[in-house]
Formats: structure tokens, C-alpha cells, sequence
């Protein structure tokens, strides 16, 4: 395994503080990582903070020949409150390094939480891919994580989170995405990590009480090259946090 503290520390430059703003914090707004390079087009000063999510799950991927490059079709993950222990935020708040080693650790040290066909590794039962709600607990020595919801592509191919736990709601399109740092956790396959995003609202009316989503610090999830993985749906397990935000 990497080193959570070496690795990590030396990809994402610290993390700084804010002015206060109504969000789910009462003194400090977290602010965002930076990936030590490009980063993405933050947030406005007026946005709001509604939480932070660790996810677990899959990114899909098509190949139509051995010798295609493979074609992104979606993903899946179950979602993990992780506000609270953002660095300065409670008591039981994580030390700088300890919090953005999560998606590394989370992704070693558990399988892909989903309802998987029993032939298969990684990949998600295409017609309930969603087990029952459980909460992420005995990560290393770190406090429960509560459920907070899942993420999915709807019928239509639009990304979705659905914060069901807290009534939450996002569907986007992407707005913007810079890759994710080079010496970023590979993950399980070694295949490399995936972009870190900027996802706006889709103008869907679907959105509740959040319209602005960011993907970063993540960990795995780029695809198999065709040669390797063969024609047909791959999926690839990668973990991240996403922050939402009401802009």
C-alpha cells in the first residue's frame, strides 16, 4: 500500500480557511483542495456549503473493439457523510492528512459497496446495484461515517446524486475538469486516478438545495485499456470526495 501521509500530503497543497458563511459549519468554511497545479473554477463567494460525501463505487466504461480507446458510460457510488471531520470543523475532527488520506484508505481497505453479479469483481447488478443503507464504520481508527445517499446516471445519461439522508438532491453536467495529480492513488487495477470535477446544475428541475458539485481527491477509476480489458462493460472501482454546494 502507499503511504497515506507521504503521498497525499505532497499531491494536495494545504488546506486553508475562509471567512465565515452559512453552511454546515458555525465559525470556519472549508475550502476546497487544490491539486498542486490547475485546479477548477471555484465556487462564488455567496455559495453555501451543504456537505461533504466520501463515495465508493465504479466508473463504467464501453469498448467497442481491442483496438478502441475505452468510452466512459457512467458510474456508481454509495455516498458517506464526511463534513463533520473536516480538519477544525468539531471535536471529532481529523487532522489535515488524516482527512484527505480517506479515499486512499477507503478504497484498500473495503470492497466496491454494491450488489454485484456473482461472476463478477467489480461490476454492479444492472437492475439493484444499491445495497441496503448502511453506514461506513471501523475505517482504520476513524469514527462512523453516516449514510448520506447514492450516485448514479439517470435513464437519459445525466449524472445524479440523490443525498436521500438529508433530502438533497443534484443533477448535473460538467462544467469543468482538470486531472487529478500524478502521483494520485493509481488504485486497485493501477490504471490511474480520474479527473477531479466541476459539475453544474443541468437545468433539469431536478436539483434540490444543491446546484454546484465538485469531484476531487481522487483515488482510482480510469479505465483498462481496451487490449486488456476486452470488448463489452468494464468497471473500474474508485473512490472521492464530492462537495456540494447551494450557488
Amino acid at each position: 500500500m502507499v503511504s497515506t501521509t507521504s503521498l497525499l500530503l505532497a499531491a494536495f497543497a494545504t488546506i486553508a480557511y475562509a471567512a465565515p458563511t452559512k453552511g454546515p459549519c458555525k465559525s470556519l468554511t472549508p475550502t476546497l483542495p487544490s491539486t498542486g497545479g490547475d485546479n477548477l473554477q471555484g465556487p462564488s463567494p455567496a455559495a453555501r456549503l451543504k456537505k461533504i460525501a466520501l463515495g465508493h463505487g465504479i466508473q463504467n466504461y464501453t469498448c467497442s473493439a481491442s483496438d478502441a480507446t475505452p468510452s466512459a458510460t457512467g458510474a456508481l457510488a454509495v455516498l458517506y457523510d464526511a463534513t463533520t471531520v473536516y480538519p477544525g470543523l468539531s471535536k471529532t475532527a481529523l487532522s489535515t492528512d488524516a482527512f484527505n488520506s480517506l479515499p486512499h484508505l477507503l478504497l484498500w481497505d473495503r470492497p466496491v459497496p454494491l450488489n454485484r453479479p456473482s461472476n463478477s469483481s467489480y461490476s454492479a447488478d444492472t437492475t439493484s446495484p444499491f445495497p441496503a443503507h448502511n453506514d461506513l464504520k471501523g475505517l482504520a481508527d476513524y469514527p462512523s461515517f453516516k449514510y448520506a445517499g447514492h450516485h448514479f446516471f439517470d435513464s437519459t445519461g445525466t449524472p445524479m446524486f440523490d443525498l436521500d439522508a438529508s433530502g438533497l438532491k443534484a443533477s448535473v453536467v460538467k462544467g469543468g475538469n482538470v486531472n487529478a495529480p500524478q502521483d494520485a492513488d493509481k488504485g486497485v487495477l493501477a490504471t490511474g486516478a480520474v479527473a477531479w470535477l466541476r459539475l453544474t446544475d443541468s437545468g433539469k428541475g431536478q436539483s434540490k438545495g444543491v446546484n454546484l458539485v465538485y469531484r476531487v481527491l481522487t483515488a482510482g477509476g480510469n479505465a483498462e485499456g481496451c487490449a486488456v480489458a476486452g470488448t463489452g462493460v468494464q468497471s473500474v472501482p474508485y473512490t472521492a470526495f464530492y462537495w456540494f454546494y447551494e450557488d
